[in-house]
C-alpha cells in the first residue's frame, strides 16, 4: 500500500534576540538563564529550568558558530552553513520592524522574516556602547590599548568580554578600510553591511584613531561620543583630500596637507593691525543691538579672533592636530562660557565673524577661509553645551 506524504525541509536558524544580547554583553550561560527567569520567560512559555538551560546553551552555541562569519561580512553570501539574505542588506536593516513571527506558511514570507532577523543580529554584533568607545576614542588600536581594557571594563561597568569584542570590531574595520579608495562611510557600509548611521559612527572611530585626536583630557570629558562623531563627519567632508578629489588614496582618512599649509595665510587677519580693526568694526556693527552680551563680544573680539586664527595656522603640525578639540575649548568655548554667551549668541557671533571677513578689501583668501570656518563653526556649536 502506497502512502503519499507532504514533506517540508528547511534549515532556518532560529535566534532569540534577547539571548543574543546577553551573549554580546558577555553573560555566561548560567547568568543568562537567571536573567531570563527574572524576566518571566518560564511563565510565558510554560518551560522548566532544564528546558530554559538547554535552550540557552543551544542559542549560545549557534552564536559562537556564527561569530566567525560576522568577522567577514562580504563572504556571508557565499557560505552554505546558514541561510544568508540576498544583497541590499543595508536597506533591510533600516526597515527592520523588530517582529519575529515564524508561523507563516508561505516560504516567501518566512524567508523575508529570516532575512530581517539575521541582519538585525548582524547589526547588533557591530553595535557598541557609547561609554566604551568614549574611553578608547582617539587611541591607537593596538595591543597596548587592548591590555588596558580591564580598567575600561571596571570604569564603564561593561563586561571585559564585551569590551574586547567591541575593540576587536573597531580594529577589524580600521584594518579593512584604511587603504581603500573611495568615501570612508560607504566603504564601511559596503564591506561590513552596516546601516548608514552605524557606518558613520565607525568612520568617526577610524578617523580619530588615524589622526590620534586627544579626547581624554579633563576639559573634554563633558563631550559625548556623538559630539565627537559629528565633528569627525565635518572634518571628513570638508578637510580631507577626498573633500576635493574623490580619486585620491586614503581620501577620507588623512587631512588635506595642502589645505593645512594654506591655513597659514589666514594669519594676516590678526597680524595686520588695520585688517584686524576693520574686521572687528564690521562684526561689531552687525552685532550691535542683536545680543545681550554685545559688550563682552566687543571687548573680547581680538582675543577670540587670535585664538581661532592661531588654531588654523598651527594645524600643519601633527601635535596641534591632535590638540584640535582642546584648543577649541580653551581658546573659544571657555572664554565665551565665562561671559555667559548662549548657543544663539555663539552662532550669531560666528556667522558675522565668518561673513565679515569676505568684505575686507585686502583679504584674498576667501576659499580657504570659508572651508576653515565652516567646520570650525559647526564643531563649536556642537561642542558648546550650555
Amino acid at each position: 500500500m502506497s502512502v503519499e506524504l507532504d514533506v517540508f525541509v528547511g534549515n532556518t536558524t532560529i535566534m532569540d534576540k534577547e539571548v543574543y544580547q546577553l551573549w554580546l554583553n558577555g553573560y555566561t550561560v548560567n547568568d543568562a538563564v537567571k536573567v531570563r527567569i527574572d524576566g518571566g520567560i518560564m511563565e510565558e512559555c510554560e518551560a522548566s529550568v532544564e528546558d530554559l538551560l538547554s535552550d540557552t546553551m543551544d542559542q549560545y552555541r549557534t552564536f559562537q558558530m556564527c561569530e566567525r562569519l560576522l568577522h567577514h561580512p562580504s563572504k556571508l553570501a557565499n557560505q552554505i552553513l546558514f541561510q544568508i539574505p540576498p544583497d541590499r542588506q543595508a536597506m533591510l536593516i533600516e526597515r527592520y520592524a523588530c517582529t519575529f513571527l515564524c508561523l507563516f506558511s508561505l516560504n516567501i514570507f518566512f524567508s523575508s522574516l529570516y532575512s530581517l532577523m539575521y541582519l538585525h543580529f548582524f547589526e547588533r554584533y557591530y553595535a557598541f556602547d557609547d561609554a566604551f568607545v568614549r574611553e578608547v576614542l582617539g587611541k591607537k588600536l593596538s595591543k597596548g590599548t587592548k591590555k588596558d581594557l580591564d580598567d575600561v571594563s571596571a570604569k564603564t561597568n561593561i563586561s571585559l568580554k564585551s569590551c574586547r569584542r567591541q575593540f576587536d570590531n573597531f580594529k577589524r574595520v580600521f584594518k579593512v578600510v584604511e587603504e581603500l579608495k573611495g568615501p570612508l562611510v560607504e566603504n564601511i557600509r559596503q564591506h561590513f553591511l552596516l546601516s548608514d548611521q552605524l557606518a558613520r559612527d565607525y568612520a568617526a572611530i577610524v578617523f580619530f584613531a588615524n589622526n590620534r585626536f586627544e579626547t581624554g583630557k579633563k576639559k573634554l570629558q563633558y563631550l559625548t561620543f556623538q559630539d565627537f562623531a559629528f565633528c569627525a563627519g565635518q572634518l571628513i567632508n570638508n578637510w580631507t583630500v577626498g573633500a576635493v578629489d574623490n580619486m585620491m588614496e586614503d581620501m577620507d582618512v588623512d587631512l588635506d596637507k595642502e589645505f593645512l599649509q594654506d591655513l597659514k595665510d589666514l594669519k594676516i587677519l590678526i597680524t595686520d593691525k588695520d585688517l584686524l580693526d576693520q574686521h572687528k568694526s564690521l562684526v561689531c556693527t552687525a552685532l550691535r543691538g542683536k545680543t545681550n552680551v554685545f559688550t563682552e563680544m566687543e571687548a573680547n573680539f581680538k582675543n577670540l579672533s587670535r585664538g581661532l586664527v592661531n588654531i588654523a595656522a598651527k594645524l600643519i603640525n601633527a601635535k596641534d592636530v591632535r590638540d584640535f578639540f582642546i584648543d577649541l575649548v580653551e581658546k573659544f568655548i571657555e572664554p565665551c562660557r565665562s561671559d555667559k554667551w548662549t548657543s544663539t549668541d555663539t552662532n550669531l557671533f560666528l556667522t558675522h565673524y565668518t561673513n565679515s571677513a569676505h568684505i575686507l578689501d585686502t583679504f584674498k583668501h576667501h576659499a580657504v577661509w570659508t572651508r576653515y570656518m565652516g567646520v570650525i563653526k559647526s564643531c563649536i556649536l556642537r561642542m558648546y553645551h550650555e
